[in-house]
């Protein structure tokens, strides 16, 4: 509550900063002309346009990569070049709506259209189809979309969103008990994982590790990554029971499988699996509150012996300097989400010093967009 010394009197005009004011310049419409005319401002002027109309139309692109993905049009186009009326008599649309459908795929990279009118799949539309889990979290979209349909209302919390019941298990153990959703969530998490595990794997050296605890592991992708790639590595997996069948299945199909074992449980009820000497949390954190992160950096601190390290491995905010996956796309998703937040590299060693940790190290990331890696030792 603001205290009546906090209020401005009437008529109060605050002092504007030498920015602020050369930002009302520019917000000029006039402004804006002159810039767009005058030779050594209109490339600024035209570059900052085109920015502008890229965010503006974001929505529309993004729905023509939906369309794409459902149709399987790339996928088609991995047999050779094609014609819109080939392709239009093959999905059922009309040569014209087709046609649109692929100028617009060429337009964003993904196609190409040659001389005779044909179009091929070009390298990003490649790219697409090779990157682990991509196409699973583009039609997982749809969801995410009718969550963002009223922005405001998901900011003032006035929504119940459909990523809260899609992932029900941020909640809590007893939110998560059946095997169909429990399927669901780890289904698209293993799928999109493999690309999180290389990344995550190219970052730190497990060299001189005995025993890995995966926390909130799913199907085992990440430990059996780690297991495959250092070979006296023995790998546990803990999460819910619901997920045990699958995971289990998985992990005894594994080249690996001699080294890896699953742990049903929860990090919120349940104590950890003892015996690991490093105890990671792929995708974790950001997808719970402050005080959920900070009982389970606490259980992860005690069940560590000295010596042992923390991995932590996800999306991260920029902190200060604002970076565009974190702190627009995954920001969103967890307030789509209805719970945790994405964290700065910064704010998260802070959280794992106070649990007691120390040597804390960020990585360079490869690809921010997939993971950045945090490691932690305990003294």
């Amino acid at each position: 509550m603001a205290l009546a010394s906090d209020i401005p009197p009437v008529g109060y005009r605050p002092k504007l900063g030498l920015r602020t004011r050369l930002m009302r310049i520019i917000a000029r419409p006039a402004f804006q002309r002159w810039a767009s005319s005058f030779p050594l401002t209109r490339g600024t002027a035209a570059k900052d346009g085109a920015e502008l109309f890229d965010i503006v139309q974001g929505f529309v692109k993004s729905q023509i990569l939906f369309a794409l993905v459902e149709l399987r049009v790339l996928h088609r186009l991995m047999e050779g070049a094609q014609s819109a009326d080939q392709l239009a008599q093959v999905l059922g649309l009309r040569s014209e709506k087709m046609d649109r459908l692929l100028m617009a795929a060429t337009a964003m990279k993904l196609t190409k259209r040659d001389r005779a009118g044909r179009y091929a799949l070009a390298r990003k539309g490649a790219a697409m189809i090779g990157v682990p889990g991509l196409e699973d979290m583009i039609r997982h979209h749809a969801a995410f979309y009718r969550d963002l349909s009223d922005p405001v209302a998901l900011l003032r919390g006035d929504v119940d969103t459909e990523l809260a019941a899609f992932w029900p298990y941020v909640f809590g153990a007893g939110n998560a008990t059946d095997a169909d959703t429990s399927d669901r969530y780890s289904d698209l998490m293993a799928r999109s994982q493999e690309i999180v595990a290389a990344d995550t794997l190219a970052s730190v050296d497990l060299g001189k590790a005995r025993h890995l605890l995966d926390i909130g592991g799913g199907y085992g992708v990440f430990a059996e990554a780690a297991a495959l790639k250092y070979p006296k590595l023995e790998a546990t997996v803990f999460d819910l029971p619901a997920v045990a069948p699958n995971a289990t299945t998985r992990l005894r199909a594994s080249k690996a499988s001699d080294r890896l074992n699953f742990v049903p449980g929860s990090f919120r009820d349940d104590p950890l699996p003892e015996g690991a000497d490093v105890i990671s949390v792929i995708r974790v954190l950001y997808d719970h509150e402050d005080h959920t992160v900070v009982a389970l950096l606490a259980k992860v601190f005690e069940a560590l012996p000295k010596g042992g390290q923390l991995l932590v491995s996800e999306p991260m905010s920029g902190g200060t300097t604002p970076e565009i996956a974190g702190d627009v796309y995954f920001s969103f998703y967890c307030m789509a989400l209805q719970t945790g937040t994405v964290r700065s590299a910064d704010r998260i060693g802070a959280l794992c010093r106070d649990a007691g940790f120390t040597s804390v190290k960020t990585y360079p990331s490869r690809r921010p967009f997939v993971t950045t890696t945090l490691t932690a030792a305990k003294p």
